[in-house]
């Protein structure tokens, strides 16, 4: 009697969906996954308001997997053992054949409470390794716990250092593909005389620096403005500090919008300043449609993933403003160059096309399931 196939099944646990890039990586691999005929489920541990959070697709279920109100405790050790247990209840009643998590305690609660049940953990490392581990504690459970996982996935080849032997031994590399609404053809027009950025604004993003050498670059660059699309905690900070530079009227932070490719696909110069990055998103995306970019060489080795530096935009050391200086000057002031650097840039669409890159990870799903 012939053998019928039950329906791959496959889940995705994560934080939340509040708009960030490991959040926007897993909806698109929800998207493809569901388009390819699986069953997708996606477990978040938190709710947030619908505007805040990136719109699930059609067919793809939703499952929260936190602790209501009536099943908190007093005791902190209760609630991680209550959250535990109702993790692997949700395993246990959707039956997934695998579940992909991200980020610092999610991949060790995956990798525990999958245990001795049909579902097979896969856990990610979407950022700074050392950033998602970052005390002696944590990085011996990863080292410690990623190596009962069915999979292991990194962004980097160099991030696999920061792992014991038996973890690089099992890690692969496997790269976010490109967001479909950044596979378009550069923008060939006049560019408009507006540098941007695209990023949460915090500290690590080092804001602060890219201000600083856009004030020092003012006068002799007087046409160009400076505008980063982004929200977070230290946007005052932001505004005051770009009234105190005299930069009124240059700088422009209007927070997260829509349509973030429409908006800078024109733009003559990006800009990403972090101190550290897994493999970011908004470098590629910025890559992708063709700007000049000028990116901070991080840790994890994401920017060497995307970049060589002088062949398809410029590289300098993290929290360096006079070089950071220097490569504006250098790009603002002969747009020939950074033309030809923006046309190489756009060659990363072949690289990491979406019908390219999903099928990779389809294949890397496919073989543990």
């Amino acid at each position: 009697m012939k053998k019928v196939e039950r329906e791959k099944h496959v889940a995705f646990y994560i934080g939340s969906l509040h708009k960030g890039g490991a959040e926007r990586v897993f909806v698109n691999l929800a998207e493809f996954f569901r388009r390819e005929g699986y069953r997708v489920t996606m477990v978040t541990q938190y709710q947030f308001p619908e505007e805040e959070e990136y719109r699930l697709p059609e067919g793809v279920k939703r499952v929260l997997s936190d602790l209501t109100e009536e099943e908190i405790s007093n005791s902190r050790i209760v609630n991680f053992f209550r959250r535990l247990r109702k993790l692997r209840s949700v395993w246990i009643n959707e039956k997934p054949n695998l579940v992909l998590s991200c980020i610092g305690k999610n991949n060790f609660m995956t990798v525990v409470t999958t245990c001795f049940t049909k579902t097979k953990a896969v856990v990610s490392v979407v950022g700074e390794a050392k950033e998602e581990y970052p005390n002696r504690l944590m990085r011996l459970l990863a080292n410690f716990l990623f190596p009962y996982a069915a999979g292991i996935i990194l962004q980097t080849e160099r991030s696999k250092y920061f792992f014991c032997k038996k973890v690089q031994r099992r890690a692969v590399v496997l790269p976010n593909s490109l967001n479909p609404d950044f596979m378009k053809p550069r923008y060939e027009g006049e560019r408009e005389r507006r540098i941007v950025a695209v990023g949460r604004l915090d500290a690590n993003k080092n804001h602060e620096m890219m201000l600083r050498a856009f004030a020092a670059l003012k006068d002799k660059y007087p046409e160009y403005t400076l505008t980063i699309y982004g929200e977070g905690e230290l946007h005052g900070f932001l505004e005051n500090l770009a009234k105190e530079l005299g930069l009124l009227g240059r700088v422009f932070l209007p927070g997260v919008i829509p349509d973030v490719a429409a908006r800078i696909e024109k733009a003559a110069l990006f800009l990403l300043t972090s101190y550290s990055e897994g493999v970011s998103n908004a470098l590629i995306e910025a890559l992708a449609i063709g700007l000049p970019v000028i990116s901070t060489d991080v840790p994890s080795g994401g920017t060497e993933e995307l970049m060589t530096d002088k062949e398809n935009g410029l590289v300098i050391p993290a929290g360096d403003q006079q070089a950071l200086e220097e490569a504006m000057d250098r790009l603002l002031g002969d747009p020939a160059y950074a033309d030809r650097l923006g046309r190489e840039a756009a060659r990363i669409q072949e690289r990491l096309a979406p019908e390219r890159v999903n099928y990779l990870w389809k294949e890397f799903f496919d073989g543990i399931i």
